[in-house]
């Protein structure tokens, strides 16, 4: 099975918002998914990461209200979400609506005296980031409304202060304790290149990244075992991480050594210890593998991409067979290098492949899957993209 995306435009935001709706909108937003090319767990271990977006997106089109009700609404969703904006909080959101609400609450709390012109609000999104596939479509959706209620409630907020809103949003009212890694990527995203980020300072640096440039495709492998963050096995990561860093007197495993972890081992238990081992090691090829594509390119990279999944299936132990058996497969097919990418307990992998075995891959892995009896896996490939925008060409905003 190829190709997931449902071929989501400006233009069907549009039409979904004036059915929905029965006006017209005074604009539409969009933001991408991404892939994580290397840097699992480590935006929260306030360590390195290198997000690439990708072409799928989410495309929001919004109104204003005269009061102050936000009504939200999506392709992907049988129902229309109302609440009046100042009732919003953790108890009083659920489900999907959670997010767009949240943003908005969490865009409010950042403009802080500066938002007098909050007012309601009727949106509605369409998308083709594959849903529950490790690609961010959360921060895509978040991301996309928190620039037009930026625009529209004319708040103006920069970079990053709308990171720091969708970060929020995410945190508090979905309650999913995330690091910044998806928002960033994509508010911040640059057409051809991978955006490198120190999540301690928050500083971001494009680095080229043209895998089409050196004759190769960057093929995404929705495994489509579904994930969540909001649940128990992201949080227990993230306490593992913060007991680790605590026994070794840092303020996060940002700041520890192979030579300090080894060192504390009898003090950690073993678990922990593997939890902290997959941190410190990872940092480190965040930073090989800039190194290597500002100097030889993405042909040099497989074997960090393999090493960070053997890590993350070992000692974070955040794999699952189909991802395993995606990336095995992949690179007994031809892949110069393949890993897991996203949060993990389901998801998708991403493979490095020569355009001329992209076919080949596929196959092998798609029969790969019908022989262990997995469900069919959704492959297609992706190119680095741009961030967060205003989309031109539809209605303009009042």
């Amino acid at each position: 099975m190829t190709l997931p995306t449902s071929h989501a435009s400006a233009e069907h935001a549009v039409d979904g918002f004036r059915q929905t709706f029965g006006r017209e909108p005074d604009g539409v937003w969009s933001a991408p998914g991404r892939v994580n090319l290397i840097g699992e767990h480590t935006d929260y271990n306030d360590g390195f990461v290198l997000p690439v977006a990708i072409e799928q997106r989410t495309w929001v089109a919004v109104g204003r209200r005269a009061d102050r009700v936000a009504r939200v609404a999506s392709a992907a969703a049988d129902d229309v979400v109302e609440r009046p904006v100042d009732a919003i909080s953790p108890t009083s959101v659920s489900g999907w609506s959670a997010y767009p609400l949240g943003t908005a609450w969490a865009v409010e709390e950042v403009a802080a005296e500066d938002s007098v012109d909050v007012c309601g609000f009727d949106a509605y999104f369409a998308s083709d980031v594959p849903l529950g596939a490790g690609l961010s479509s959360s921060a895509a959706l978040e991301c996309s409304l928190a620039r037009a209620l930026s625009d529209l409630w004319r708040l103006d907020l920069d970079g990053e202060e709308l990171l720091r809103a969708t970060h929020l949003a995410e945190n508090v009212i979905v309650g999913a304790p995330t690091g910044i890694l998806d928002q960033s990527a994509s508010l911040f995203s640059r057409e051809g290149h991978a955006l490198f980020i120190d999540c301690r300072s928050t500083s971001m640096e494009p680095i080229p990244f043209d895998p089409a440039g050196a004759g190769l495709s960057l093929l995404v492998i929705d495994t489509r075992v579904t994930h969540a963050h909001a649940d128990g096995g992201y949080a227990a990561r993230r306490a593992s991480c913060e007991q680790a860093a605590s026994a070794l007197g840092v303020a996060a495993l940002r700041d520890a050594t192979p030579a300090a972890l080894e060192a504390a081992r009898d003090r950690l238990d073993e678990v922990v210890h593997r939890r902290a081992r997959h941190i410190v090691a990872e940092n480190q090829r965040v930073l090989d593998t800039v190194a290597l594509l500002r100097t030889e390119g993405p042909r040099a990279i497989g074997r960090l991409l393999l090493e960070s999944h053997a890590s993350m299936r070992d000692d974070f132990e955040i794999s699952v067979p189909e991802l395993d058996t995606a990336v095995e497969v992949a690179v007994g097919s031809g892949a110069l290098g393949a890993r897991m990418t996203g949060g993990g307990f389901g998801g998708s992998a991403i493979a490095l492949v020569e355009d001329g075995l992209v076919a080949d891959v596929v196959a092998a892995v798609t029969d790969a899957f019908a022989a262990r009896g997995y469900a069919p896996p959704v492959t297609f490939t992706v190119r680095p993209s741009q961030g967060a925008r205003r989309d031109e060409g539809v209605p303009a905003a009042r």
